[in-house]
Order: structure tokens, then sequence, then C-alpha cells
């Protein structure tokens, strides 16, 4: 019988720069999604992030990817998904550039990762994530999609971005809901549509953080 390896958890000083900074993922989805990019950054490959936010999550990532010598990549245009909007339950008056009138969470991020000291390990690539993926050309091991939850913006982040992953790639989805009383529906129909296109297997979920392994051609 074969022992199984026990999943990667962070050093003490990085989950504590996670729990710090300004965010909505929970601990324990935290610590699901570092097991899942440890493991994918073992293939040598770039992580990819679609929603960077303040860079919370981005932090694992970009551990992660030091440890294994590869690069986190996060995408987000930095204006906020819909739900971050004024008016909406999300928004945070502390993000607003009051010259602009607008979201831009683009210091924060940058305050985030240099307070980690994980500058040196993300590319962050500010702009709409399908045209950051139509000009991508390499293969990468990991694609964890937390932007926008409407279906327009959660297929395109599907469509854009798996096309890239290698074989044996971890596609990881955050705020995947069974329940329509729980959250939005549109990161739960893009689980089901993986699963569904025969290119995907599910290899573990954690509250509403679902880790999934490309097993075939394009899904």
């Amino acid at each position: 019988m074969t022992a199984r390896t026990a999943p990667a958890v962070p050093r003490p000083e990085i989950l504590a720069a996670f729990e710090a900074a300004k965010g909505f993922m929970p601990v324990d989805e935290g610590l699901a999604l570092y097991a899942a990019a440890t493991e994918a950054a073992a293939l040598g490959l770039p992580l990819v992030e679609v929603g960077t936010y303040c860079g919370r999550s981005t932090i694992l990532l970009a551990d992660a990817a030091r440890g294994a010598g590869v690069m986190a990549v996060t995408v987000d245009h930095h204006r906020g998904s819909e739900e971050q909007q004024p008016g909406w339950e999300y928004h945070d008056p502390a993000v607003v550039d009051p010259e602009v009138g607008e979201m831009d969470t683009l210091p924060t991020f940058r305050r985030t990762l240099h307070a980690a000291g994980l500058e040196d390990h993300v590319l962050a690539l500010v702009g709409r994530s399908p045209r950051a993926a139509a000009l991508w050309r390499a293969p990468v091991g990991l694609v964890f999609i937390d932007g926008g939850h409407t279906d327009e913006h959660a297929t395109a982040d599907y469509e854009g971005w798996t096309p890239h992953l290698a074989p044996g790639g971890l596609l990881v989805i955050h705020d995947v809901f069974a329940d329509p009383a729980d959250g939005g529906q549109a990161p739960y129909r893009i689980y089901r549509r993986a699963l569904a296109s025969g290119a995907f297997t599910e290899v573990s979920a954690h509250g509403s953080l679902h880790v999934l392994r490309r097993s075939g051609a394009r899904g």
C-alpha cells in the first residue's frame, strides 16, 4: 500500500501575510489552494490566477511558485468585479481612487506583495482576462479562476485560459455553489462544463473551492 503524501502547507509567515491581506477567501480554502498550487508548480510551468483583487490568494500562489522556481501570473483590470461596485455587498470605499472616482485595487495589491516579500515571483497583467489569454502562448501548470461572476466573464475566463493548461495541470475554480441561495451560479456552471467535457476529473473540493485535473484534450 502506498503512503499518501500530506498536502503542502504554507510557512507561518506566509499564512500570516495571507490572513492580513484584504480579500474574501477563508483560510481553509486558502490552504487547499496552496496545496494545489504546490502540486501544480512541480510541473515546472507558470501558475495563472484570474482575478487578483488585492492579492490575498496571490500570496499563496507566489510562495508555491517561488518554491518550485516558476512564476505566478495574476490577471485583473483592478477596477473591481460587479459585486464590488458602489451600492453592492462587497464594495470597499477604501480602494476607490478619489481622483478618477473608480475602484483601483492595484496599489493595494502591490503593497500586499511587497509586505510579503513576493514581488519578484509574480507577473501581474493589468487588463481584461480574455485579452491576456488571447496573447498568451505558453503552457501553464495551474489555472485558478476567481474573476467576475457573471456568465459572460466566467465563461470567457474558462474558454480563454483552460486551452493553455498542460496535461496533468490543475484547474481550480472558486465560489462554486450548487445551491443558488448560497451564491451566484456562473462559477458552478463552468465547473459543471469542465466535468462534462471529459477533459477534467475532480481531485478535491474544499468549501466553494474545487480542484480539477486536466486528463484529456481541450474542454
